[in-house]
């Protein structure tokens, strides 16, 4: 099975269909009257859907097994036609795409099973994915134009070339997936006046979205946090309080960072941890979600407000 320990528990949907297609009206007319001789076909495949949602991961080689939270299967009958809805929903790391088809696809050959003794001509139609919700893919944010951004590595070892930064490029990569324009990556040393310099440059030149990497830690000269709080306009605790326990869930020691982040004017600041790992974390944590903050503005903008 593919990784899924980076991904975050978000609200996940998906509704699937089938079509189970017989040969005469009779055969819809056996099903409403309950005559079909094996029993009750709606009844029967509306348990087996359920089953076959629970069961998916078992079935399916790379399907992860995980809480399934709600499953609904609703029919709709024609003429000569039954068609099969299922819900699935969840809050968990990956999608239930799959579960849903599964389900629908199980009822499916439920109907079929019980109805090939009276309707040799009964067949199976089109399952399908009708609807899905949930992951990074529904939050992804477009805009009239694009973020600009900047990325400063906030480390002294780097600084003078003692070291080679790795969390910084990570953090560039990140958001140049999610269409950011990095239009500035610097590297700074441990320096409180510094940092705030260079903060304030880049504000100075309309930078919507500023990431400094380095310095939230507890070490003596771990500076960036008390560097940049006092040019917040508005904290926005949230932020990293997401990202912590985040963090948290896969590394003990991420409940010692520091990290702040908040507005000023209409740009947001946001320090991460100086770690290449720290760093994959808190983007992973926060990406694509906290762009939401430029889609408000925008909106709010266009709108007058």
């Amino acid at each position: 099975m593919i990784d899924i320990t980076h991904k975050s528990s978000t609200y996940r949907q998906a509704i699937a269909s089938a079509r189970v297609k017989a040969s005469s009206m009779e055969t819809i007319q056996a099903i409403k009257n309950n005559q079909v001789p094996k029993g009750n076909v709606l009844e029967a495949a509306r348990i087996a859907a359920l089953f076959g949602v629970k069961k998916t991961a078992e079935l399916i080689p790379d399907c992860h097994p995980m809480p399934v939270e709600k499953t609904s299967v609703d029919y709709e009958l024609g003429d000569i036609y039954i068609d099969i809805k299922v819900e699935v929903a969840t809050v968990y790391k990956t999608g239930v795409e799959v579960e849903a088809m599964h389900g629908a696809s199980i009822a499916a050959l439920t109907m079929y099973d019980m109805l090939k003794p009276i309707d040799k001509g009964v067949s199976i139609e089109n399952i399908q994915l009708e609807k899905k919700k949930g992951g990074k893919s529904s939050y992804k944010e477009s805009f009239h134009e694009k973020v600009k951004a900047a990325v400063i590595v906030v480390s002294d070892s780097v600084s003078k070339g003692e070291k080679e930064d790795k969390a910084g490029l990570i953090i560039k990569e990140k958001l140049v997936s999610y269409d950011v324009d990095v239009q500035t990556y610097a590297i700074i040393p441990d320096d409180i006046d510094k940092i705030q310099l260079k903060v304030q440059d880049l504000l100075s030149a309309e930078n919507r979205l500023i990431i400094l990497t380095g310095g939230t830690g507890l070490s003596p000269k771990d500076y960036t946090p008390d560097a940049i709080k006092p040019l917040l306009d508005m904290e926005v605790p949230g932020i990293m309080e997401v990202a912590r326990n985040y963090g948290q869930n896969r590394m003990p020691y991420a409940m010692l960072s520091r990290g702040v982040a908040g507005m000023v004017g209409r740009s947001l600041i946001i320090t991460m941890p100086g770690s290449s790992g720290g760093a994959k974390e808190s983007m992973d944590a926060l990406f694509p979600f906290v762009l939401h903050i430029f889609k408000v503005q925008e909106e709010s903008f266009r709108h007058g407000q």
